[in-house]
């Protein structure tokens, strides 16, 4: 829904003094994706598991607005404010957050944008083209739960487009202020403190290029820990208990269009400072996308999580999945999954809620059919 306003002089006594109207743009938008699934080998179940997952199906449900105001001389302020939502219950997704997908405030112009708040940082945008099938529930994020939610709080974001050149980089002050326990990346990493100026820092940077037929980039992001203030405190899920420790990712990726199908694929390099047993770890992917007709698509991926110097803690996952678009806001779809866990790890197959992980060196499968509508 688009709501175009023009703010005048009139009525509005504190623009006065300026002396000049502005041009306001502003837009509501939203996704819900909702679905029931069906998860195999489940260890805490006993067996099968049927539910309606509460975070995504091949898009997470949001409500959001963004908007621009033209200053004159090419340069704007913009603005979003999205909110992440369980379509199931209603809930507040990102730890009950009320904007906990996007709240950033800006400046833009040709020489790129500048946003001050809560945002991605440039993992997210690496990889969304090479990541065939994106968030969904059987994806990337059932390997490393940080992909899909690589956002950081009180953090200043640059990037900018030059010609087939994207470059941007971020910045976090306290990268994180929610528990662990209701965000399945949270990480109760405030950060902020006169105290210690390492702690809980955040930093990304990425080079991306794109053409019409292939496009490839490189990105870094960093997280830096924190020291637990008394043995009550909570402890980071990642172990990184010191300022000084870091969990990093460098993320190579690429992707080509060969005719009508697209195949995109890359590496994501782990180095966590917060793990003694398992601190070094390679995620490999590669996907491909096929339009079988203008209205149905049929798309996959293959991921692996291979763990370094240590043996039998690997998993890979399989995933396929089928799309139909009963208009350009209204989408069928059906996927499947599957993963492999060697036998010292139990990772499951879905993303979408907790409780739903095998047990030690379990196989697991995942379905799911639903409905998602955009706004």
């Amino acid at each position: 829904m688009k709501i175009s306003s023009l703010i005048t002089l009139t009525g509005l006594a504190g623009l006065v003094a300026t002396g000049a109207a502005q041009a306001q743009s502003v837009s509501l938008y939203g996704i819900i994706d909702a679905g029931v699934e069906s998860v195999s080998n489940v260890a805490s179940a006993g067996g099968r598991i049927t539910r309606m997952p509460s975070n995504t199906g091949i898009l997470p449900s949001r409500v959001g607005m963004r908007g621009t105001e033209d200053l004159g001389a090419g340069l704007s302020a913009i603005y979003t404010l999205e909110m992440g939502f369980a379509p199931d219950t209603g809930a507040s997704g990102q730890g009950g957050r009320l904007f906990g997908r996007q709240s950033t405030v800006g400046l833009s112009g040709n020489w790129g944008a500048v946003t001050l708040g809560r945002q991605w940082t440039m993992l997210f945008w690496s990889l969304l083209d090479s990541d065939i099938v994106g968030p969904s529930i059987y994806g990337l994020g059932s390997l490393d739960n940080y992909i899909p939610n690589s956002r950081i709080d009180n953090s200043i974001a640059y990037k900018g487009k030059f010609s087939d050149f994207t470059v941007g980089a971020t910045y976090s002050l306290g990268r994180d202020t929610v528990n662990a326990g209701p965000s399945p990346a949270g990480t109760n990493c405030p950060g902020e403190s006169g105290a210690d100026s390492k702690a809980c820092r955040e930093w990304s940077a990425m080079v991306k290029y794109d053409t019409k037929t292939w496009g490839a980039a490189l990105a870094y992001d960093e997280l830096n820990g924190r020291t637990p203030a008394s043995a009550t405190d909570v402890v980071l899920p990642a172990g990184l208990t010191s300022s000084s420790k870091s969990d990093s990712r460098l993320m190579v990726n690429g992707y080509v269009n060969l005719a009508s199908v697209k195949v995109g694929g890359g590496v994501i390099r782990r180095n966590n400072d917060g793990s003694a047993t398992r601190p070094k770890s390679d995620l490999w992917y590669v996907g491909a996308s096929y339009p079988v007709s203008p209205a149905w698509t049929i798309d996959g991926t293959l991921a692996k999580l291979n763990y370094k110097n240590v043996d039998n803690f690997d998993s890979t996952l399989l995933a396929v999945r089928s799309l139909y678009k009963l208009s350009k806001r209204t989408t069928l779809y059906a996927q499947i999954g599957t993963i492999r866990n060697d036998s010292q790890t139990n990772v499951s197959v879905s993303g979408g809620a907790p409780g739903s992980n095998p047990a030690l060196g379990g196989s697991q499968t995942g379905t799911m059919v639903g409905i998602n509508h955009k706004f």
